[in-house]
C-alpha cells in the first residue's frame, strides 16, 4: 500500500542575514545565518511514492504544476530517489500559506515542507541535522525551517558540516514581528540569481562576510541575554548591509519600492517617539517589524496611516517542522 507523508513547516526570518553562496551545487552559505521561525506563515506538503507514470504530479495549491516550473522540485525528488534507493514516481500536493516570491521565505517552508515529507515516503528516517542538510538542498534558508524558535546555520565547508540547529525554542521571552505585505506578487530578480550577480560583482561582498560573521557572534549573544534592543539593532544594521550589496553590484538592483521605504520611515519615527521597534526585510519589498507585545497597537495604529489593516500581519515566534503518516 503507498503511504502518504504529510509535513508542515513555518517560514523563518533571518536576523542575520545569509547573502551568497560559495557552492551553488550544495547550496553552501558564504556565511553562516541566525532566523525566526514564526508561527502565521507556514506550507503544508504531502508526498507519495509509486505514482503510475513516467514523470513525478506536482501539484500547487491544487493545482497541476507544468513540468518546466515543477523542475526545481523534480530535482529534489531525485536527490530524495539517490539517497533511498527508490525509483518510483512521485505524487506532491503543497498548500502554501505564504505569499511566494515576495520576499517572506516562502521557499524556506516549502523546501523544508517537501524534505520531510518526500524523506519520510521514500523510506528514509532522518534525524533533524539530516533533514536539515537536505532542505538545504532545495533552498538554502529551508534548511532554518526545520527548528522552531531562534536557529543558526552554520556554514560548513562541504554537505555534511552546513546544517541548521536550534539556539533557542520555545522562545521565552516577548518578541514578535509584524509583516507589512507590500506586493506579493513575482519579486524583479531572484534571490538565486541577485546574490550570484553580488558575489560576483560587488566590489564590496568580502567586508560583507566578514561584518556578517561578527553579527553571528553579537547576535547569539543578544538571544542568550535576551536583549530586545540589542537584537533589533544588530538585525537592522545587516539587512541593510545586505541590500546596500544589491545598489553595488554590476548592474545594480534593489527590492524596495516606495512603501517600502514608507515603512522604514515609520519605524524609525516610532522609535524616534520611544517605541522599541526595528525592521529587517529579505530578497523583497515587504518590511518585517521587530517588536514587544505591548507596542503592538502603538505600532499598528502608525502604520494604518499608510496600509490598509490586512497588510499588518502579526507573528510570534513558531515551532519546527511536523510530519504526519496516512497509510
Amino acid at each position: 500500500m503507498t503511504k502518504t507523508v504529510t509535513a508542515k513547516a513555518h517560514t523563518n526570518i533571518a536576523l542575520v542575514k545569509y547573502w551568497g553562496k560559495k557552492d551553488a551545487n550544495l547550496m553552501l552559505p558564504q556565511n553562516g545565518s541566525i532566523s525566526l521561525t514564526l508561527d502565521h506563515f507556514y506550507t503544508q506538503t504531502s508526498v507519495s511514492f509509486d505514482q503510475p507514470g513516467a514523470t513525478d504530479q506536482i501539484y500547487f495549491d491544487d493545482q497541476l504544476m507544468p513540468a518546466e516550473k515543477a523542475d526545481r522540485i523534480i530535482k529534489f525528488l531525485d536527490l530524495v530517489r539517490a539517497q533511498s534507493g527508490l525509483t518510483a514516481t512521485a505524487t506532491v500536493k503543497t498548500w502554501n500559506h505564504v505569499p511566494t516570491s515576495a520576499g517572506l521565505a516562502s521557499s524556506a517552508s516549502g523546501f523544508a515542507a517537501l524534505a520531510g515529507a518526500a524523506s519520510r515516503a521514500s523510506g528514509l528516517n532522518l534525524d533533524d541535522r539530516a533533514l536539515s542538510r537536505l532542505a538545504r538542498r532545495g533552498s538554502g534558508s529551508a534548511t532554518r525551517s526545520i527548528f522552531g524558535g531562534f536557529v543558526e546555520w552554520h556554514a560548513g565547508h562541504d554537505d555534511a558540516s552546513s546544517y541548521a540547529e536550534p539556539l533557542q525554542d520555545p522562545v521565552d521571552w516577548d518578541i514578535q514581528m509584524i509583516a507589512v505585505v507590500l506586493k506579493a506578487t513575482q519579486k524583479p530578480i531572484s534571490s538565486t540569481a541577485g546574490m550570484a550577480r553580488v558575489v560576483a560583482t560587488s566590489p564590496y561582498y568580502p567586508a560583507w562576510v566578514t561584518t556578517a560573521n561578527q553579527d553571528l557572534v553579537r547576535m547569539r549573544q543578544a538571544i542568550a541575554d535576551r536583549d530586545f534592543n540589542q537584537l533589533g539593532q544588530i538585525a537592522e544594521t545587516n539587512a541593510m548591509r545586505m541590500h546596500a550589496l544589491n545598489l553595488s553590484a554590476e548592474p545594480a538592483f534593489n527590492y524596495f519600492n516606495a512603501d517600502t521605504l514608507t515603512a522604514i520611515q515609520t519605524v524609525e519615527n516610532l522609535r524616534a517617539d520611544g517605541i522599541n521597534c526595528y525592521y529587517t526585510l529579505d530578497a523583497g519589498p515587504n518590511v518585517k517589524i521587530i517588536c514587544q507585545s505591548h507596542d503592538t497597537t502603538a505600532i499598528k495604529t502608525a502604520l494604518q496611516a499608510h496600509f490598509k489593516a490586512e497588510q499588518l500581519i502579526v507573528a510570534q515566534p513558531g515551532p519546527g517542522m511536523t510530519i504526519t503518516e496516512n497509510n
